[in-house]
């Protein structure tokens, strides 16, 4: 890659027999840090910021599963299934991988420097994140979230801020958004919804990327 738009680093963790993440460092001191599931395709789209009007942000990648069964990803990001599956992911993605960026790359930015970014499955991971630990994530940004987690019926008494996004060609996951939506909203929490055209996995999410940055962290 190219010194201008920054570097891919790896790192390969012990969780379930070897779990990658990937790191991508721009070119200039971060400011911000945002982490993400699915990280062997997030990552990737951290040199679009180095061209958007963002602050220069680290994005931390963790990987999916390479169990072929989908489930087993659906259990390590959404805590409606597999509470035991859930918690021991919960402690890679939280505590161990940010204590590996503090110590490599000398990042531990406050809350307010600090999202979780997630699309569909990974983008319910972010949801669970930020409710779960909104003095570590300081917004949640969520494209077409899929519908295993949802909002509690008693809402949390601190949150993070949230940007969701969903295209208008795949109604499951714009309800799943507007219902995030909604439930945010009635907790005075600080919430966008954008709609795109576009169906489930289509360009719109990478090209909302940047423009989530933006919101959560300034130009």
């Amino acid at each position: 890659m190219d010194d201008s738009t920054g570097e891919f680093v790896t790192e390969t963790f012990e969780f379930d027999g070897g779990r990658q993440v990937t790191v991508y460092v721009p070119p200039t001191a971060p400011e911000a840090v945002v982490y993400t599931g699915d990280g062997q395709l997030l990552s990737k789209w951290g040199p679009d910021l180095v061209r958007a009007d963002v602050p220069p942000t680290l994005v931390v990648g963790v990987h999916r599963t390479d169990d072929p069964d989908e489930m087993v990803r659906i259990r390590e990001y959404s805590p409606s299934f597999d509470e035991a599956q859930f918690a021991a992911h919960e402690k890679l993605f939280v505590d161990d991988v940010r204590r590996w960026v503090g110590t490599l790359f000398g990042v531990a930015l406050p809350a307010e420097r600090t999202a979780v970014f997630g699309v569909s499955a990974s983008a319910e991971l972010a949801l669970a994140m930020g409710m779960r630990h909104p003095d570590i994530y300081g917004s949640v940004l969520a494209a077409s979230p899929g519908g295993g987690y949802r909002p509690p019926e008693v809402m949390p008494s601190a949150l993070p801020r949230a940007y969701l996004v969903a295209g208008t060609d795949e109604p499951f996951f714009r309800e799943n958004a507007t219902r995030w939506y909604d439930a945010l909203r009635a907790a005075d929490v600080d919430v966008v919804l954008t709609e795109r055209p576009g169906n489930h996995g289509d360009p719109f999410w990478r090209a909302e990327f940047p423009l989530m940055i933006r919101w959560a962290f300034g130009s």
